[in-house]
């Protein structure tokens, strides 16, 4: 602990580190400044009323990743969401538009021009999100008993745009200026911020349950922190991970002086999609539930029917969601590396990995490992993800077809019903959290490294990934 504490003096003992430091958290308390701007013209109180009925669908979702704001609609209440969106657009159009992927190879002038065009896309995504949301308030407030929107009309959906396109450039010009001149990435960060600050009612409301309304048992508290404790740990060790495959590289001759002849290795991690997966697979499956707030799927039975079995806690929702995880794990995979192009970069380079004949082979053989190590990490992301719902609703196991009633009289009903942990940190948050936290961990380790500072882990030097076996 000693050693923990001389390493947070050595950050502040560093000028230029200081600085960064407190350069990021000024600009972190400015973004939290805009969590009590409201927007003009809307009733809060019912607003946040309605987010509370629907936390499991679209709504809620995008009511996370904006730290609460959304429910509230204050100026910053998309997020930094349109810029995340923009940036997973264009990444996605570098593959089919050939421009975009020869800016990409330029280096960093084309880099420059792709951030300027993502910012482009984020204010027209900004403006079109905040005119759909001001016309929703107008027309949703009306069919939900009362009026979101004290003074309907054009002027309300002027100001809501303006406002809210206003707020997601600000937050964008935030994350740059954090990324640049800060420490830690700025986007990162800002919803790390968002999430973290929820802590105190968490754990205002665990108190309240445990000692006094009595709702849990300290068995319920023990699980709830040893729960806590594993997927932490959990989270760690899988986002240390990585198989690292070694590359020999052969000696060669240039010039006067010969090259090569080092043995190196291929990082692979076994989660390289990061939480985009989870994202990707929640925001499917929560848009179809936000259509039941509608009156028309309401009354029909079909389509009520149909969402109703894919709604939370339903056995074929866990079903899509894992499944939508692993394919969003290997698309994203897919997108960030390309075995043939490794091969083919390792073959011109003089390298190969022992045992496996460059060209094809070599490919074939990373493939294989990426592939074995990319169902790890989806199932991984997709436990990490559906625990904390079956610790707070179960799984209705008990509705199934024909075996529903064995299942019933067998099966705990802790499983089948949850414990009714409404924890806070969830899967999604929680990944988030330790994640970035892990970052940011790491520039500071390093900066303090490079400057002859003992850092946060000194019999290592530096925190290392781990030589994953997968």
């Amino acid at each position: 602990m000693n050693k923990f504490f001389e390493a947070v003096a050595n950050v502040f003992r560093i000028p230029d580190l200081r600085k960064r430091v407190l350069f990021t958290l000024g600009l972190l308390a400015v973004y939290r400044l805009g969590a009590h701007i409201p927007t003009p013209g809307i009733d809060a109180n019912r607003l946040e009323e309605f987010f509370r009925q629907n936390q499991g669908t679209f709504f809620g979702f995008l009511d996370l990743f904006s730290g609460g704001q959304f429910r509230r609609l204050t100026v910053f209440a998309l997020g930094i969401m349109p810029y995340i969106t923009s940036s997973i657009i264009l990444q996605l159009m570098t593959i089919v538009v050939p421009t975009l992927e020869k800016l990409q190879k330029e280096g960093e002038l084309g880099r420059r021009k792709i951030t300027q065009w993502t910012r482009y896309l984020t204010v027209g995504l900004a403006l079109l999100q905040s005119f759909f949301i001001a016309q929703t308030l107008q027309s949703q407030g009306s069919s939900a008993g009362g009026a979101f929107v004290h003074n309907p009309g054009i002027g309300f959906s002027l100001m809501t745009m303006i406002s809210l396109t206003t707020g997601t450039a600000f937050i964008m010009w935030l994350g740059e200026q954090i990324t640049e001149r800060g420490i830690g990435n700025g986007m990162s960060l800002i919803i790390f911020t968002g999430i973290v600050i929820g802590l105190p009612n968490a754990i205002q409301n665990i108190y309240t349950n445990v000692f006094e309304t009595r709702q849990w048992n300290p068995f319920q508290l023990l699980v709830i922190i040893a729960m806590m404790i594993v997927v932490v740990g959990l989270i760690v060790l899988v986002e240390r991970g990585e198989r690292r495959i070694p590359v020999q590289y052969a000696k060669r001759m240039v010039g006067r002086k010969q090259m090569g002849g080092q043995q190196t290795h291929l990082p692979l991690k076994v989660n390289a999609g990061g939480v985009i997966p989870v994202i990707f697979a929640q925001s499917l499956l929560t848009m179809p539930q936000s259509l039941l707030t509608m009156d028309w799927a309401k009354n029909n039975t079909w389509v009520s029917g149909t969402l109703g079995a894919i709604a939370s806690t339903q056995p074929l929702y866990f079903i899509l969601y894992t499944a939508l995880i692993v394919f969003f794990c290997f698309f994203y995979v897919s997108l960030i590396f390309n075995p043939n192009e490794a091969a083919d970069n390792m073959r011109k380079h003089g390298g190969f990995i022992p045992g496996i004949r460059p060209g094809k082979n070599t490919a074939d053989y990373m493939n294989r490992i990426l592939t074995k190590i990319t169902v790890v990490g989806g199932l991984y992301l997709a436990v990490l993800s559906l625990l904390p719902e079956i610790m707070i609703a179960g799984i209705k196991l008990q509705r199934l077809p024909l075996i529903g009633n064995w299942i019933d009289n067998v099966f705990p009903r802790f499983l089948l019903d949850g414990l009714g942990v409404n924890f806070y940190f969830g899967g999604t948050s929680l990944l988030i959290v330790v994640g970035v936290a892990m970052d940011t961990v790491n520039q500071v380790e390093a900066q303090l490294i490079m400057r002859h500072y003992e850092g946060f882990t000194p019999r290592a030097g530096r925190i290392r990934g781990r030589r994953s076996s997968v």
